[in-house]
C-alpha cells in the first residue's frame, strides 16, 4: 500500500472514529480521549500554573466535547477544537478564582541540598512570573503553540484568529517576554 492510500486509510478512520463518538460510541469516545488527553492537559497546565485547576478544566472539558462532538467538522478540526474546549474551561475557572481572591503562591523558598543550580532555578522562576503576568488569552496562545505544538492553521480553528494573526500576535508575545526577562 503506497503513502498515499495509508493517508487516505488513516483519514477514513479517524473520520469514522469521530463520527462514532459523536453518534454516542462510548468507546469510539474513550479512544478520542486516550488519544487527545495528554496534550489537553499539558496545555491547561501551561495556562493555569496549576495542577488542580487544569485536571478541574479537562474534565470539565472532555464533558463539554461528549455533548458537542457532533459539531467537529472533520477529523482534521477535532484536536484544535478539543484543546480551544479545554483552553476556555481553564481560563473560566481561572477568572472564577480571582474573583473570588483565592489567590495562591506556589513557591517553596526552602533550598534543596545539593539541588538545582540557583542561576537555573532563578531564570525558570523569572520565566515562570513572566507567563503568569499574561493574560490568559495569550498564555493559551502560547501554550497551544508551544505545549500543544499546533501550527498556524491549527491556531486559527482553535482561536478564530487568521493564521497570519495568530503568528503576528504569537511574535509580538515573544518580544514581550523577552523585554520582560531583560533578554533583548
Amino acid at each position: 500500500m503506497g503513502m498515499g492510500a495509508m493517508t487516505r486509510t488513516a483519514g477514513r478512520q479517524d473520520a469514522d472514529l469521530l463520527s462514532s463518538a459523536a453518534a454516542g460510541d462510548e468507546i469510539a469516545f474513550r479512544r478520542i480521549i486516550a488519544e487527545h488527553h495528554e496534550d489537553v492537559r499539558r496545555v491547561c497546565c501551561a495556562i493555569a500554573g496549576d495542577d488542580g485547576i487544569a485536571d478541574e478544566a479537562v474534565q470539565a472539558a472532555w464533558v463539554i466535547a461528549w455533548r458537542k462532538l457532533g459539531k467537529v467538522r472533520g477529523p482534521e478540526r477535532l484536536r484544535p477544537w478539543l484543546v480551544s474546549v479545554a483552553v476556555k474551561e481553564v481560563k473560566q475557572l481561572l477568572r472564577k478564582r480571582k474573583r473570588r481572591a483565592e489567590v495562591e503562591v506556589a513557591a517553596d523558598a526552602a533550598p534543596v541540598p545539593g539541588g538545582v543550580d540557583p542561576a537555573t532555578d532563578a531564570a525558570a522562576l523569572d520565566l515562570h512570573a513572566a507567563l503568569a503576568r499574561l493574560a490568559p488569552d495569550d498564555a493559551a496562545l502560547l501554550a497551544m503553540r508551544y505545549v500543544a505544538g499546533f501550527d498556524s492553521n491549527e491556531l486559527a480553528v482553535a482561536t478564530g484568529i487568521s493564521p497570519s494573526g495568530t503568528r503576528s500576535r504569537i511574535e509580538r508575545l515573544l518580544r514581550k517576554l523577552r523585554e520582560d526577562l531583560g533578554d533583548d
